[in-house]
């Protein structure tokens, strides 16, 4: 339950900051050069820089490094899994054998580098959603999508879709410790057993989560109809959004630095 409490992505912390003023486009489109940069460097010192760039956005932000770092504790189990299978089936040179069990150079190298990548993938993309409130990133989103309406895209209904999915995270996993609780309060274990043992006991908890997930899916339904939601059309905003100059410099930074990081590192 307590890792499921460091989940971040979903969550929004109002502030002030630089990065919370700018354009929900403009985070959104430099979050898509970051996250491209990720799959274009192949060496640490790119990694390295790409780990500056998000420390910089931390700064800004004056995001909690606390609050960003707590968000990486639930990758806990895919990073050690990544590492094990990087470092033991990986042929090359063999650092230590332990049995029929391999370690070699190449595959700690690779292991690392898969490492980096998913780290700096979540919290770039968590400091997306942190400083984004969910309305500013579903009309945000529309705004980027609304190009695509002539070719038959539903832009408001797809950003609306996403930015939903997003919104309910923190809920269901709000949810799931509620009913964890009440499950091991009736003495249910979900710790003890082997693998096959533990994926069983999670049956009561996965029954009630979904039934309780279409019941708000429903009741959002219902309350979007009583306020007379009919999608995008003749649809104004309170907040109109706004390129400005600081847009326009944190993307022309954001473009040279992935430009410069990705040829060089």
């Amino acid at each position: 339950m307590a890792m499921m409490r460091n989940i971040t992505i979903g969550q929004y912390i109002p502030g002030e900051s630089v990065i919370h003023r700018l354009d929900p486009r403009t985070k959104i489109i430099a979050t898509f050069l970051y996250i491209v940069l990720l799959f274009l460097v192949n060496t640490f010192s790119g990694y390295a820089c790409s780990a500056l760039l998000i420390l910089l956005a931390v700064a800004l932000s004056r995001l909690p490094i606390k609050y960003i770092l707590r968000g990486i504790r639930p990758l806990a189990f895919i990073i050690i899994l990544t590492l094990s299978l990087h470092f033991f089936m990986t042929e090359g040179h063999v650092i230590f054998q332990v049995g029929f069990l391999k370690v070699t150079q190449e595959g700690v190298v690779r292991g690392l580098m898969m490492v980096s990548r998913l780290v700096l993938l979540v919290v770039g993309t968590s400091i997306l959603t942190l400083t984004t409130s969910p309305i500013l990133l579903t009309d945000g989103i529309e705004s980027l999508l609304k190009p695509l309406k002539g070719l038959g895209v539903p832009a408001h209904e797809l950003a609306m879709m996403m930015t939903i999915a997003l919104r309910f995270i923190p809920t269901l996993i709000e949810e799931t410790e509620k009913i964890m609780k009440a499950q091991m309060a009736r003495g249910a274990d979900f710790e003890s057993g082997n693998i096959f043992q533990r994926a069983k006991s999670l049956i009561p908890i996965l029954i009630p989560l979904f039934i309780n997930a279409f019941r708000r899916a429903d009741d959002l339904a219902v309350a979007m109809e009583a306020r007379g939601y009919r999608g995008g059309e003749g649809r104004t905003r309170f907040r109109v959004l706004r390129f400005t100059y600081k847009d326009a410099v944190a993307l022309i930074f954001v473009a040279v630095f992935v430009v410069v990081v990705s040829i060089y590192f």
